[in-house]
């Protein structure tokens, strides 16, 4: 049989004995907890020991000192006066004190010295430690004492057990934390709440499904029943392993079960619905929260005004805004506005989102990167500039530090923009905000700037860019230059997008099958991909090489209320070039075309192949 790896009782302290004196010396502790919080202050009132200290009424004393300043002053006092030999017991209080003072240098100085002077560390000190250490973030520290205690033969008990693997899993060390897991049960331990939610929260940080699965195959096996923080780290795991109905199904199991959401429960599965556009289950959510009348608190409050703005409900996002403002708790904030700005630039309620604009100012919220930048998306694609300038002019001056997407947003506008004066003025917006964006975009408009010229400046935006901004960044800067009618340069940008990893599922081939894939790309971005495609195609055809029988080109269809399709501009287009790409009746925002008739529209084109290409 395996070596049994952990104590299955939790060690018990010893009980005081009773001692008569026993009022004398509360008084006398009260006495050292009053005095002032100095050495010589607490040393005075210890010259008035009511008796000769010895063990029974110096732990006593200890026990009931506050805070750990003053116990630590006293244990020291006792040692150098050396009244009685210090045992085991008295250095385990001494570390508790310590441990709730977050004191864990000197927790370990206590530990070295119980070695040296050759008094044993139980269960409790090597508990003390390691939790103390836990609690500090010196995982390596609770590691060491972990590996230390074994080598003594000590066996760890369950809360000892339950804190090392919280630290092996805080490490990310999944291994250590499953293999000292299994041998724990294998030693007939029955895990605790405590351990599966450890187990949780480090599969679920991970986004690791299997492994959430895992968990909750071991809590039925041991027949555990989550409670409401168990539940609240497996909710919040699913939703960041991205399976949503998964999270839902536990959400329902806990309200089965008979236990009340709390506020964090609330805003983890919020998040979740919010995220997946499950307009169904959102609007769900939030009658039941009504109807049972669920705790609330500012973050759910803003957590849900973020979950109608994905989705967008409008008049639940409004009504829900209203009940902020006539609370006397939770009114509105910066983010508050900001998820309502949201829900306007999405619905294109221009008017609407100033007004809200214009509050802000008069109840004295100040605007957010995110808020300026919803902001100027909707003044952008009303082509309200003036104001969008205004906007943006309030945000510098208010000390807002433009980011990646604001930036973003900007350049997007000025793919939008019908005139020159327009233009200038979004390039003058962002000129303060990434002046070398700036200069790219004036480089990329010279039709005599070089490939190479290009592409290496190209490189260094992209080097100063965030990495989830630099496909956005491109997709802009293609679809800026399409709207000047500079074809050959958006070809070149979206060949350098490619070249530099930020389109890398855009194609894929099968035996049966080739297909494009332009979800991630802006419209622009989107034409120019299907247009490169065609003209390789057109290249393949005219040097007589095999092709599937079947083409594909995936737009996606967009999940949100005010999404504007991709998939319908991508369809004009294709009407445009009489491509014989025709709506998927299987999928949603794919195109598909059969060899026979891409094949004879190819050959027609293949004499002016450049014109499919331009």
């Amino acid at each position: 049989p395996k070596r049994s790896v952990l104590s299955l009782q939790r060690q018990k302290r010893s009980p005081h004995a009773y001692n008569p004196q026993l009022r004398e010396l509360k008084l006398f502790a009260k006495k050292l907890n009053d005095c002032e919080n100095n050495e010589g202050a607490f040393l005075s009132v210890l010259e008035q020991f009511p008796h000769q200290p010895n063990r029974e009424n110096s732990l006593l004393i200890l026990n009931s000192l506050k805070p750990w300043q003053k116990a630590y002053l006293f244990f020291n006092w006792l040692k150098t006066n050396n009244f009685f030999p210090m045992e085991t017991i008295f250095y385990n209080v001494m570390m508790k004190y310590l441990r709730l003072g977050g004191q864990f240098e000197v927790i370990e100085e206590l530990a070295n010295e119980m070695v040296s002077n050759e008094i044993p560390l139980d269960n409790i000190t090597y508990s003390t430690i390691i939790s103390c250490a836990r609690r500090c973030y010196h995982f390596d520290k609770a590691v060491e004492w972990f590996e230390r205690m074994y080598r003594t033969g000590l066996m760890p008990d369950e809360v000892t057990y339950s804190a090392i693997l919280d630290v092996y899993a805080k490490l990310g060390k999944v291994e250590e934390v499953i293999s000292l897991y299994e041998r724990g049960v294998a030693s007939s331990w029955k895990p605790d709440m405590v351990t599966f939610s450890v187990l949780a929260k480090m599969f679920g940080v991970a986004g690791d499904y299997e492994g959430i699965k895992y968990v909750l195959q071991e809590m039925k096996s041991v027949e555990v029943r989550p409670n409401l923080v168990v539940y609240n780290t497996l909710i919040e795991a699913m939703g960041r392993a991205g399976k949503p109905g998964f999270a839902r199904n536990l959400f329902e199991d806990l309200i089965e079960s008979g236990i009340s959401p709390n506020e964090k429960t609330l805003t983890a599965i919020a998040k979740i619905y919010g995220k997946a556009r499950w307009e169904k289950d959102a609007l769900k959510l939030w009658e039941e929260m009504k109807s049972k009348n669920w705790p609330v608190d500012f973050i759910l409050y803003n957590t849900l005004l973020a979950m109608f703005a994905d989705i967008g409900l409008v008049e639940e996002a409004e009504q829900l805004f209203i009940d902020m403002k006539r609370s006397e708790n939770f009114k509105p904030d910066s983010w508050s506005y900001t998820a309502m700005l949201n829900i306007y630039a999405s619905g294109g309620n221009v008017d609407k989102a100033m007004e809200l604009f214009e509050e802000m100012f008069e109840v004295g919220v100040e605007l957010n990167v995110m808020g300026t930048t919803c902001l100027i998306q909707c003044l952008g694609k009303t082509r309200r500039i003036d104001e969008l300038v205004r906007a943006f002019t309030v945000s510098i001056q208010q000390e807002i530090e433009p980011d990646d997407r604001l930036c973003g947003c900007l350049l997007s506008v000025v793919s939008l923009c019908d005139n020159r004066e327009d233009i200038d003025k979004v390039l003058a917006c962002l000129h303060q905000a990434n002046p070398r964006l700036v200069e790219f975009v004036e480089l990329i408009e010279d039709e005599k700037s070089s490939l190479d010229t290009v592409k290496e400046e190209f490189r260094r935006v992209l080097s100063d860019t965030k990495d989830d901004a630099r496909r956005p960044f491109c997709n802009c800067l293609i679809d800026i230059c399409r709207s000047k009618n500079l074809h050959e340069r958006a070809h070149d940008l979206l060949y350098l997008g490619t070249l530099y990893g930020l389109y890398p599922r855009l194609h894929n081939r099968t035996a049966d099958e080739w297909s494009l894939n332009v979800r991630t790309l802006s419209v622009g971005a989107a034409k120019t991909a299907l247009e490169e495609w065609m003209g390789t195609l057109a290249k393949i055809v005219k040097r007589g090489e095999a092709l599937p029988e079947l083409f594909s080109a995936q737009t996606g269809t967009g999940t949100h209320k005010f999404a504007q399709g991709l998939s319908n501009s991508f369809g004009s287009h294709l009407k445009e070039l009489g491509a014989p790409f025709k709506n998927s009746e299987d999928k949603v925002g794919c195109f598909v075309a059969t060899r026979e008739d891409l094949l004879l529209w190819l050959q027609s084109k293949i004499p002016s192949s450049s014109t499919v290409i331009s």
